[in-house]
């Protein structure tokens, strides 16, 4: 061969071997990273070119499908009670992506998840259409029921979650307000005006947020049942009706400044549960500055605090500071200065105190099932920590039991079932300004001395008169009625 050819020849077969080396990059190497591209329409077009799977609560689908027409996408999300549900479901939108539930599990609920690929091949070899597998949740649509509509019928802005104690599952996760899913499942106009109108850009209530999971609040009086933890465990009081050192008024550390009770309470010297049943500022703030702040910092994070929480959905982290001062500690065993919590993480603080000090894991997915109901994974419940011990926690319950009986929370009763609980009125905006958030916690207690659920709820409530707003008065009556749909569905 003379030396143009051979060495046409040696350019043509490194072209080739150019040619290979891409393609088995491509195919093996980007692979992953080429599917699960934003712009890659084909993986889009394949998401919906079948039915989805389910998300399940109690046994019946929350979801479901529908054939379009006049367009590459067969198939389109649907969704039952979307606003009540959105929280816990997220979106599934041909034309902007998909979050929470259907974001996560989305490999299952399109049957494209490693697990079902002998399921696929099987499929493919039958000639079967390949479908989608189903989610099932751990809710409970009675107490979302009552969660969501009590949030719409008190109006403004707020959330509710609930938990079991001894598992951690997630019994109602409601935000308010909502959207509708559903108008933005498609790529049409109509959907593209629903999800512009749905962003907080055009909608300052932000329908969209998810405010159980998201949105972080000042705590306020609901704190101090975690400061009443603390002060038990390190051994300040020995037991609930042990009278506090606390003087009236109680000047903050390094200050010439007392801190104020919310009005003239008996709280000289008050015992931990008289201080708890009237919420005494003062009691509690000299406890968080006695304790000192990495004392009380590691108890927060014992309960959960400082750390995202994955549902599987994404929790905020809730935040109690490192580096404050005793006058500024004592501010945040109030829940106040800069402390500031999910409403998941207080239901986590509850049911903590309900299931006799051991927090559990919060979880929201049960099992997963593939097309043919068989299960493919099984949610076990995991314990997360152990804040405090099964005797100061009975304690805790028991002054928390008086907060209800005969204390702040009286709108939180239940005939015939133990209710314990902690209201609280959150001071927020520049010096105070902005109307108080509203939180009440509580857990019902069963007869056999278990707790099947435990509750937090806040409200914002900017239209309200400012003297009108109190946990126990708006936030109370909806956790009592979550817990009474939990309760009675066990009995």
């Amino acid at each position: 061969m003379n030396k143009p050819l051979r060495r046409i020849a040696i350019f043509c077969g490194l072209l080739v071997l150019a040619l290979l080396i891409r393609g088995n990059w491509l195919q093996y190497v980007q692979a992953d990273a080429l599917q699960k591209n934003e712009h890659n329409r084909r993986i889009a077009i394949g998401r919906y070119e079948q039915p989805r799977g389910d998300i399940i609560v109690d046994g019946k689908p929350i979801t479901g499908s529908k054939q379009t027409s006049g367009s590459d996408f067969d198939y389109k999300r649907t969704y039952k009670d979307g606003p009540m549900w959105a929280p816990v479901t997220g979106y599934a939108s041909q034309a902007f992506g998909a979050n929470h539930l259907e974001f996560i599990e989305d490999g299952i609920l399109t049957g494209n998840d490693d697990r079902l690929f002998f399921r696929n091949t099987l499929d493919m070899l039958t000639g079967k259409k390949k479908e989608g597998g189903n989610v099932v949740t751990t809710l409970n649509a009675d107490a979302q029921k009552a969660a969501y509509n009590g949030l719409k019928q008190r109006g403004g802005k707020g959330s509710v979650v609930a938990l079991e104690p001894s598992t951690g599952k997630i019994l109602a996760l409601a935000s308010f307000p909502s959207y509708d899913p559903s108008e933005i499942a498609g790529n049409s106009n109509a959907d593209a005006e629903a999800w512009k109108k749905f962003q907080k850009s055009e909608n300052p209530d932000d329908p969209m947020q998810n405010r159980a999971l998201r949105e972080v609040y000042p705590p306020g009086s609901t704190f101090k049942v975690l400061t009443a933890a603390a002060a038990l465990e390190e051994g300040l009081y020995k037991s609930a009706d042990e009278e506090t050192d606390t003087p009236l008024p109680w000047i903050m550390p390094g200050t010439t400044t007392p801190l104020e009770n919310d009005g003239d309470l008996p709280c000289e010297n008050a015992t931990l549960r008289e201080a708890l049943r009237v919420s005494c500022n003062t009691v509690f703030g000299k406890i968080g500055a006695q304790l000192g702040n990495d004392k009380m910092l590691e108890y927060a994070k014992k309960f959960g605090f400082t750390e995202e929480h994955f549902t599987p959905t994404r929790s905020s982290a809730s935040v109690f500071s490192d580096d404050m001062n005793e006058s500024q500690t004592a501010l945040s065993s109030i829940g106040q200065f800069n402390t500031a919590t999910t409403p998941l993480q207080m239901a986590m603080v509850t049911a903590a105190i309900a299931n006799n000090g051991t927090l559990m894991k919060p979880y929201m997915v049960d099992e997963l099932q593939a097309p043919s109901v068989d299960t493919i994974e099984k949610t076990d419940p995991e314990e997360l920590s152990k804040p405090m011990s099964a005797e100061n926690a009975q304690i805790l319950q028991s002054m928390m039991e008086t907060v209800v009986s005969e204390g702040t929370g009286s709108k939180a009763k239940i005939d015939g079932v133990t209710v314990g609980g902690k209201t609280g009125t959150a001071q927020h905006g520049v010096d105070n300004s902005e109307n108080p958030y509203a939180w009440f916690i509580s857990y019902a207690k069963g007869e056999d001395g278990s707790s099947p659920v435990a509750v937090a709820v806040i409200i914002e409530d900017d239209k309200a008169v400012r003297g009108d707003i109190s946990g126990g008065g708006l936030a109370a009556p909806i956790a009592k009625s979550v817990m009474e749909a939990v309760v009675k569905g066990k009995q």
